[in-house]
């Protein structure tokens, strides 16, 4: 359907019209499903999914290889830096993961801009674009299939890390959750060949990560060396804010207003049989209430800053947190 997209890019859509026109549309869609079951989903397994083994095996072994990488980041080159920068032994501690996820989330985000913006892909401006001319089994581009396998790949070693890796947090269980729903969500998207809307959810997502992980950095670096550092505390504070606002615009105002409306609306109007049209929008619902969720606990992070309850910027994922040690032992990377 590529003349769809010929009298411009459609208008982002109101919180409202998403509601309606979505809702409508799944219901339309849900009443003219004569022969939804498992038989469907089996046939539409069989006819639509194409995903070969040793593309499975290539993700598989992307995610040992992020996991060797990250050790060997560790050891040599994270922790020495706590050290030297002599950095508080709690900080010091903490101080590895956000710094390897800060790189990793700066280099997607980054490459995902890169498509968005400085090739001629069009989903950004023209989210519908997406499901133009979309066929089962046609090509992904080689840079798309690259952000991929990096992207499928990392998330498949972040669901290890979170259990064996990682600090356990309050919200480490929604964050192994929002992992596994990640990883489906890439792995299954490129086997339908949606990988056109699966890269505007990476945009939209990894952004709030690169400034997640700065403000750590900084929080864990204002207090090295015994001292405090102004500059790391004013960095650490803006990107705080920057944090926040990200948050909000590019999770719960673009993310459900561009990708929600474009995959529960406009990929009827392009498709109308499209397969697993269920299956994926209750995943992407899925992410949004997560989303949600975690916004939440920043906007109750921000209250106890506002009212002076806390008084200085800490990790906005433990703020209500106790200060014993971990429920779980955590395994030496």
């Amino acid at each position: 359907m590529a003349a769809a997209g010929s009298a411009g890019p459609e208008p982002m859509p109101s919180y409202a019209q998403l509601v309606q026109r979505g809702w409508g549309s799944a219901l339309a869609a849900a009443r003219g499903c004569a022969d939804c079951g498992w038989g469907l989903a089996r046939r539409g397994l069989a006819e639509h999914a194409h995903l070969a083994p040793p593309e499975l095996l290539l993700l598989a072994l992307g995610a040992l290889g992020w996991t060797v990488l990250r050790s060997a980041a560790t050891s040599r080159l994270f922790r020495p830096l706590a050290k030297r920068c002599r950095l508080q032994p709690r900080d010091a501690a903490k101080m590895p993961e956000s710094a390897w996820k800060f790189l990793f989330y700066l280099g997607a985000w980054s490459y995902s801009t890169y498509l968005l913006f400085g090739t001629d892909y069009p989903f950004f401006h023209d989210p519908p674009s997406v499901f133009y001319d979309w066929k089962t089994g046609m090509a992904v581009p080689r840079d798309i299939a690259v952000a991929y396998l990096l992207q499928g790949s990392f998330y498949g070693h972040s669901i290890y890390a979170t259990l064996y890796l990682d600090a356990w947090r309050k919200d480490s269980v929604v964050m192994l959750v929002h992992h596994v729903v990640t990883l489906v969500l890439i792995v299954s998207s490129y086997a339908f060949r949606y990988h056109k809307v699966g890269i505007l959810v990476l945009f939209l997502h990894d952004i709030s990560d690169v400034q997640l992980e700065f403000t750590k950095l900084n929080v864990y670096f204002k207090s090295r060396g015994g001292a405090h550092q102004r500059l790391h505390a004013l960095a650490a504070d803006l990107g705080c804010l920057s944090f926040c606002l990200s948050w909000f615009w590019f999770r719960l105002y673009w993310f459900p207003l561009k990708v929600l409306y474009a995959t529960s609306y406009c990929s009827l109007r392009s498709v109308p049989d499209i397969p697993f049209y269920f299956f994926f929008n209750v995943l992407l619902l899925l992410l949004t209430l997560m989303n949600l969720y975690w916004f939440l606990y920043i906007v109750a992070f921000a209250a106890k800053v506002l009212t002076g309850q806390v008084r200085e910027l800490k990790d906005v994922r433990e703020y209500d947190t106790a200060e014993a040690p971990s429920p779980k032992p955590r395994k030496a990377e």
